[in-house]
Formats: C-alpha cells, structure tokens, sequence
C-alpha cells in the first residue's frame, strides 16, 4: 500500500510510551528515554515539552569546556549556506520550538530529522509551523524542494536528498536504523553532501546517543559548518557532545543563543 509516496513495510519505531502524546527518542529502552509533548489545556499555541528544564545561560568558561575538558572549536563559517540541517533527540521538540521561533525568514531549505515515531512527527510539524511562522511539514517521497520550505522526516523513515539533474527531490528511505534510530541524522546529513557539497549549515541539538556526527564530519570534511547545543541547556548531552567532543563544531551555544547565531551566518550573506 502506498501512502503519499511512501512503501509500506513493517515499522521499526518503538510503540510510544503509555501516557506520553509524543517520544522524543526510541531505541532499546524507550521507557526511559520517551520525552512527551502535551497540548496546553486551551488547545492553542505549540505542544511543551514538560520534561525539559529551562535553558540556562551559562558563562563563555562554562560553554568551553565539555565535562571538564576544553572543547576544540573550529573556525567560524565564512561561506554562504545554500541549506540548513538539524538533528534533534530526547528534549529535541522543544530545543526546536526556540531555535526556529528565533530564526529570520529565509529562502534556504531547511531539513530537520528528530527521532520521534510515526504520527507524532505529523503533529511536531504542525507546532513548529504554527511556533514559527515557518511552512513545516513531513517530507514526501520524490517532493521537488522548494526554498524557505522546512521538511521533516516522518516517522519511520529516513529521509534524503537526491539529485536529479537539475532539481533536488525528497527521498525517504526504510533502509537499516543507524544510531538505532529511523529516522537518524547521519543519512540526512551524507545525502545533503552529496547535494550541496561545502554550502551546508548544521546543527545538533540535544538528544541521546552519538547521530549525526559522523554526518556532522562528513559536512565538515566537505567544507560546511557545525554547530551544537550546549551542556547546560540540553536535556541529554549526548548527540550535540559527540559532536563537540569529535572537534568538529564552530560554535557550541546555549540553545538560547543558537537562532540568532544562525541569522547572523544567513543574513550577512544576503539569503
């Protein structure tokens, strides 16, 4: 059975947690891992992640140094992003309500894999359109990009960029978990490569486990940019550490400071 371009084949996402509306991540113990996101009482407004605490605003010491150990930062961007990725786990819904509420307009595609299961990825990009003005919606299979579009990856699947002469198409994929996830990052982030080659920006938000830095050195070893959240202000400093620890980011923020960071690498580049 087809449904809007996709194969079906047997799913590979954990069930959802019993009482929880959305997981924030799913691999051998979801139990532990699920991180719910619950509509306001007056049906309006984004789904809150009640079980992410409030961003903290560490100090410059506290934001360079990574449990104890001084991080190795690269140098800032100095190209200009024809593309924005975004990888995102255990308390990535909320991580990703702020930095996209904090992003100025632009025409940049922008492609955002949290592991979340099916259905619930359905409803994450309605609150992140409804939380940011932006058009956020699931990634169909053979979808032409279009600019200032933002694509996420539904449930299940991972979803890829391919190139196809002159147009760039959505292509979702029910190939192997990696990082025990489906979605993951790391594969959204080889095919941006493959596409857009040095003019890529990513970003690693909080989340459990090491995706998307293996991805993440790939777009570093093509000549893009990384960026990470901060230990402080993540729920789970496990995907954006990898990624600090492995020497592969330009900047690793508090997730407060994360948007505006971004803004100022498109917009001083006329995108």
């Amino acid at each position: 059975r087809k449904e809007r371009g996709r194969v079906a084949a047997k799913p590979v996402s954990a069930a959802p947690v019993r009482g929880a509306s959305v997981s924030g991540h799913h691999s051998a113990k979801p139990a532990r891992q699920a991180v719910a996101l619950r509509r306001p009482t007056d049906g309006k407004g984004p789904a809150v992640n009640r079980a992410a605490p409030a961003s903290p605003q560490p100090s410059a010491h506290r934001r360079a140094k990574s449990r104890g150990g001084p991080i190795r930062l690269r140098p800032a961007p100095d190209f200009a992003p024809e593309v924005l990725a975004i990888g995102s786990s255990t308390g990535g819904p909320q991580a990703l309500f702020a930095v996209m509420s904090a992003l100025q307009k632009t025409r940049l595609p922008i492609f955002i894999t949290q592991h979340m299961p099916a259905t619930f990825t359905t409803i994450l990009a309605e609150h992140i359109s409804r939380s940011s003005g932006f058009d956020c919606r699931e990634g169909v299979d053979g979808e032409q990009i279009a600019p200032g579009r933002v694509y996420l990856a539904p449930g299940e699947y991972h979803m890829v960029v391919e190139q196809k002469g002159a147009q760039r198409l959505i292509r979702l994929t029910q190939g192997p978990p990696e990082n025990f996830c489906r979605p993951a990052v790391d594969p959204m982030l080889r095919s941006l490569v493959k596409c857009y080659g040095n003019k890529i920006l990513t970003t690693i938000l909080t989340g459990m486990g090491q995706d998307g830095m293996l991805g993440g050195e790939a777009v570093v070893k093509a000549g893009g940019a990384v960026i990470a959240q901060d230990e402080a202000s993540s729920v789970v400093w496990g995907m954006p550490g990898a990624a600090a620890g492995a020497g592969i980011c330009s900047a690793v923020l508090p997730i407060n400071q994360i948007g505006d960071y971004i803004n100022r690498i498109i917009l001083r580049r006329g995108k």
